[in-house]
């Protein structure tokens, strides 16, 4: 990273930090007791417009950096070219929730009676108003959520009737799709509701599709490993991670307690990864937060994206069936090694990020503290002690550093879900908190249809010519003036 990029990135964490901006009016982060989530965003929206508008209004022809080839040819790596209000990932610090690290939601958000990790309930609190709420408005949430969980028949008999063999995956985005019959934005929309009411229904339908995902989930589940037995039903004093691991069969407090943890930490990791990106943009032409949603997910689903956490546990499951439950570390620098020949190590590196992710850091903390003798476990802290000395021996390979997915598979395994094939299915629960957080901000901002300019590959080597015909005459021209 030049010394710009990080001068630029520390000043953007500063901003964020400080919530100022020359010119432009602070943002307001005073809480407020009210706890009805949408009337707190009838306060917070008008002003989040203002602020915004003003900023576009003095800043519109600031220009925040160049596109080169390599980066338009590399999947627009490093092209900032997206507004994404929910969270902000930093090369070196990892992902902020509202300006919040991972360690500070821990610390600040709300807990169940007894618990220890952050209530996911809390955490959507912050992502949609960028506020901490306090335990009530947690509390209204989860009974919000709890009233409006109830899944249609047709969606249940269509879940019923998928055959075993599709992917848990395909099961899920299909459910979430066959929901739009009861998108209370397109029908709106259909009703030419003003733009600026957009953002009412977009929350409604969000709050209606985040408090059916757990169960929906489930019935998949249940489906597919449990012989098809009944999820039971929601209970109202519960929260929402205690009836999700319910309704998949699980009664272990601790289990209660990881779930709620990696609800929090899947939630969101900024707007360019597949599932944010898909999702935005569907969401841009409009499509309900059921479509766009199922969008996203269906971006989830590629193994690029989500089902790098069922790799990783794959790859560990054969290390040791070869090298045996107590490998020595000159095993496993071998069989690293040996990967490295034909692939790559799963769950190590990171597109964006430079450093060890610090959602892999808070499950660690989190195995230490309550399966410390687990035999993957103790694999997993050999691998996170040997693979980035490998790694960082390839001048090629950016971060040796380990993810979020090389650690969570095996904290699963421990608490009996050992079904591999699911295991996106529980990160794309966790990403409706994110995406659709940000999505009742793009209608609230009115955010426009995204439509980039895509070009040839003749097109751009007409434009270099062009660029260096021109850098070309330019130095002819100063020869002649000197």
């Amino acid at each position: 990273m030049s010394l710009v990029t990080r001068y630029v990135s520390r000043l953007v964490l500063s901003t964020i930090r400080t919530n100022s901006f020359p010119g432009v009016q602070s943002k307001c982060h005073a809480s407020t007791q009210t706890t009805d989530l949408k009337e707190v965003l009838r306060d917070v929206i008008p002003k989040e417009q203002k602020r915004v508008s003003a900023f576009k209004a003095q800043y519109k022809d600031t220009s925040i950096g160049q596109v080169t080839i390599d980066m338009i040819y590399g999947g627009m790596r490093g092209i900032k070219g997206l507004v994404y209000e929910t969270s902000l990932l930093d090369p070196n610090e990892g992902i902020r929730f509202r300006g919040k690290t991972i360690t500070e939601c821990q610390k600040e958000l709300p807990k169940a009676k007894g618990g220890e990790e952050p209530l996911p309930e809390g955490l959507f609190w912050l992502l949609v108003t960028s506020q901490i709420p306090t335990k009530e408005q947690v509390e209204w949430v989860t009974c919000e959520w709890n009233k409006r969980a109830e899944i249609p028949k047709h969606v249940v008999t269509m879940l019923n009737s998928l055959p075993a063999q599709l992917h848990p995956m395909s099961q899920f985005s299909a459910a979430i799709t066959v929901l739009n019959l009861d998108s209370k934005f397109a029908k709106a929309y259909s009703d030419n509701v003003p733009k600026s009411k957009y953002w009412e229904y977009i929350y409604e339908d969000a709050m209606d599709l985040i408090a059916k995902l757990p169960t929906i989930a489930a019935i998949i589940y249940r489906n597919l490993y449990r012989d098809g037995t009944a999820v039971g039903i929601i209970d109202p004093n519960k929260d929402w991670s205690w009836n999700f691991a319910t309704m998949l069969g699980y009664d272990n407090k601790k289990f209660v307690e990881l779930l709620r943890l990696y609800l929090t930490i899947h939630s969101d990791h900024e707007g360019g990864n597949v599932s944010a990106h898909a999702s935005h943009l569907v969401g841009s032409a409009l499509s309900d937060p059921y479509l766009s949603f199922a969008a996203a997910m269906n971006g989830l689903a590629g193994p690029l994206h989500g089902l790098a956490n069922q790799e990783v546990l794959v790859w560990i499951t054969k290390l040791v069936e070869k090298l045996g439950e107590t490998p020595t570390d000159d095993q496993i620098k071998q069989y690293v090694k040996d990967t490295l020949k034909t692939s790559v190590v799963p769950g190590f590196g990171h597109a964006v990020l430079r450093k060890t992710d610090p959602r892999y850091t808070c499950q660690r903390d989190f195995a230490l503290k309550h399966l410390p003798n687990d035999n993957m476990f103790k694999i997993v802290s050999q691998l996170y002690k040997v693979v980035p000395q490998i790694l960082g021996e390839h001048a090629k390979i950016k971060n040796p550093w380990p993810n979020v997915d090389a650690h969570s598979g095996v904290l699963l395994q421990h608490y009996g879900m050992k079904e591999m094939n699911y295991y996106t299915v529980l990160f794309g629960v966790s990403r409706a908190l994110g995406v659709l957080a940000q999505m009742i901000w793009s209608r609230a901002l009115g955010f426009p249809l995204e439509r980039p300019k895509s070009l040839s590959t003749d097109a751009l080597m007409a434009i270099v010519a062009g660029q260096k015909k021109c850098d070309s005459d330019a130095k002819e021209k100063a020869k002649v003036s000197a």
